[in-house]
């Protein structure tokens, strides 16, 4: 199978649809696929579901499928710091599904795995048991929570090789390697491709076996949710 393509827009030929189930992976800005998002607002896919950490910020990350009103539904564990994304919550514009991080990592990770769902403490006696079966085990109290399986994972990995396995770098790992698993078709932006038998095979943070589609979206920009400083200390 033939798994690189030359360009985002490219890679995301034929696979969207209105409606659909995006996961999508990164951690605030960090190792989030941007080029496939700008992908997808170029798009124009409407209605779309997205399970991810988080949406990003303002006109930044998921916060571009927001301001261009794309997203008609997240399930996040944290959304606090897009300000377009608590307006349209509080005016009822956006449905929202919180789910604990932990948890929704777990959902990602089990749908990859073909677990359609588990039980967990997380979140019993709170609003995020509502409506879920509980059950006992050895005298506690679990709920079930549902495994993610999306139409479409978009992830961003630190290096590929040109058969798909990924490594990521530090905290770009964590939620891209669960979203990459729980997808029908996953799409790795990267940001180096090397011939197929370089990287070190006991080294792979996911395997090719998940990835159908890579492109090389290099260069990136570093960004930063929040710059903070303190004035400069003169002599």
């Amino acid at each position: 199978m033939q798994k690189i393509f030359p360009d985002a827009d490219a890679a995301l030929a034929g696979l969207l649809f209105d409606g659909m189930l995006i996961a999508a992976g990164g951690f605030g800005l960090c190792g989030i696929p941007e080029r496939l998002i700008d992908a997808l607002e170029r798009a124009g896919t409407k209605r779309l579901r997205v399970a991810s950490n988080n949406a990003g910020i303002d006109g930044v990350g998921l916060g571009r499928l927001l301001r261009s009103r794309q997203i008609a539904r997240m399930i996040s564990s944290y959304v606090g710091e897009n300000k377009e994304f608590e307006r349209q919550y509080l005016a009822g514009e956006i449905e929202v599904e919180f789910c604990p991080q932990g948890t929704l990592a777990e959902r990602m990770r089990a749908g990859g795995a073909g677990i359609p769902g588990f039980y967990t403490r997380t979140g019993v006696g709170t609003l995020v048991a509502e409506n879920k079966d509980h059950k006992e085990f050895d005298g506690e109290t679990f709920i079930l929570e549902r495994g993610i399986v999306a139409d479409l994972a978009i992830i961003k990995a630190w290096k590929a090789d040109t058969a798909g396995n990924l490594l990521f770098r530090k905290t770009a790992r964590n939620f891209n390697v669960p979203a990459g698993m729980c997808g029908r078709v996953t799409v790795a932006e990267v940001e180096e491709i090397v011939p197929t038998g370089t990287l070190d095979p006991d080294g792979i943070h996911l395997p090719a076996v998940f990835v159908q589609r890579i492109l090389c979206g290099a260069p990136y920009d570093k960004r930063i949710e929040f710059r903070t400083t303190r004035p400069r200390e003169t002599a």
